[in-house]
């Protein structure tokens, strides 16, 4: 299986990391985030839901401390050489039995260690372990956010695949537009749309795809249950094209039947305020201000009460459960913007006291000079 990265490109990322290591005085980085082993590796799978490590020396080299069920994905999809494999039995504890026995043959007794302890790939329970087990071993240090901040500019040859999954993005509100309508079956529409991703060449998304009609168009998550259309209706869709694992993230809410008037006072509210997110996220401004520059319109539209208090984030490759990357924009982040950094920008406007939802939202690429957003889509409210 061919990897998805020239070796180039590998290199590159490997000395970045380890000159990041050398600043920061760390001796190895214990990685823990799915992403940050695609990344510096091609590593793909979803066996981090078990215990799992790649440690990462000083020097730049890697070992793959992981299960027997991951080892030919290792083989297959990444250039790791060096694989290890814990074995299940009755009461393992890997971060003690094999994690510490690799890290002394590598010679990091007493040393200076990163651990990514922010991620779902190192549960609390594991964590714990991981913590007891080099007490007395080697000094840790939180690392979480030191190669997702690497990992936040993107490389021309990962922005390649962030543009065809923003034309899968496209590909799927085309399908899901097409099967909307009065008496049209959620279960359907959602079909189509991965549809279109996996005939298009397009990957599983981190998280479900969002949908909702009816009062539950104002839910801004995935939940359990189907229904049909009213000839009267609203449809909320949050959904990503995903293409090598990297997400273009897409949201629309639909309307069947005739819109009301409420519905489009939101929709004109959500766009004046994307489109001023979007002048904001500009090279040296701050996530903040991004932030701050849709909520300001959204206030002065009247829709203080319906907004969120936050309006999006960054998006990568990155595994379940969510698609969501570091960072996120919400009041204050100091985050400084820069060229080759992509967001997905969400407008969600959802009035409980009236029952209307809307939302507008695309992924746009940051330049030297105004974002490019990625979708073909226009921003205009969708009739059907």
């Amino acid at each position: 299986m061919p990897q998805h990265f020239s070796r180039q490109e590998f290199e590159r990322r490997r000395t970045a990391a380890k000159a990041t290591l050398a600043r920061q005085g760390l001796d190895a980085l214990l990685i823990f985030k799915q992403e940050s082993m695609y990344w510096l590796t091609g590593y793909d799978t979803f066996g981090f839901c078990f215990f799992q490590c790649l440690v990462l020396t000083a020097d730049g080299a890697v070992t793959l401390l992981t299960r027997s069920a991951d080892l030919r994905q290792a083989q297959l999809t990444s250039n790791i050489q060096d694989i290890r494999i814990w074995v299940d039995r009755d009461g393992a504890d890997p971060a003690r039995t094999d994690l510490v026995p690799l890290l002394e043959e590598k010679g990091l007794r007493g040393k200076r260690l990163g651990v990514e302890f922010d991620t779902h790939g190192l549960t609390y329970r594991n964590g714990k372990r991981l913590e007891a087990a080099l007490d007395g071993v080697a000094t840790l240090a939180d690392s979480s956010l030191l190669l997702s901040e690497l990992r936040l500019v993107k490389s021309a040859e990962e922005l390649a695949y962030v543009r065809e999954a923003a034309r899968l993005g496209d590909a799927a509100l085309d399908a899901a537009i097409a099967a909307t309508g009065p008496g049209a079956d959620e279960g359907v529409i959602l079909a189509r749309m991965h549809d279109a991703i996996f005939e298009g060449g397009g990957d599983y998304p981190g998280n479900p795809f969002i949908i909702g009609s009816g009062p539950q168009a104002l839910l801004c998550r995935y939940y359990s249950g189907r229904r049909r259309l009213d000839p009267q209706d609203q449809l909320t869709l949050e959904f990503a094209g995903v293409y090598r694992q990297y997400h273009a993230a897409l949201m629309r809410t639909l309307l069947v039947g005739r819109p009301a008037d409420e519905h489009r006072r939101m929709f004109d509210a959500c766009r004046e305020a994307l489109l001023a997110a979007e002048a904001a996220l500009v090279p040296g401004r701050t996530m903040g201000e991004v932030f701050d520059a849709q909520a300001a319109v959204l206030d002065r539209c009247g829709m203080r009460a319906h907004r969120l208090n936050a309006t999006g984030y960054s998006l990568g490759a990155v595994y379940a459960p969510s698609w969501m990357d570091w960072p996120m924009f919400y009041a204050g982040n100091p985050v400084v913007i820069a060229p080759g950094m992509t967001f997905f920008i969400h407008i969600i406007l959802m009035n409980s006291e009236t029952g209307h939802a809307m939302t507008l939202a695309r992924t746009s690429l940051v330049t030297e000079g105004p974002a490019e957003p990625l979708a073909a889509a226009p921003l205009e409210l969708i009739l059907r």
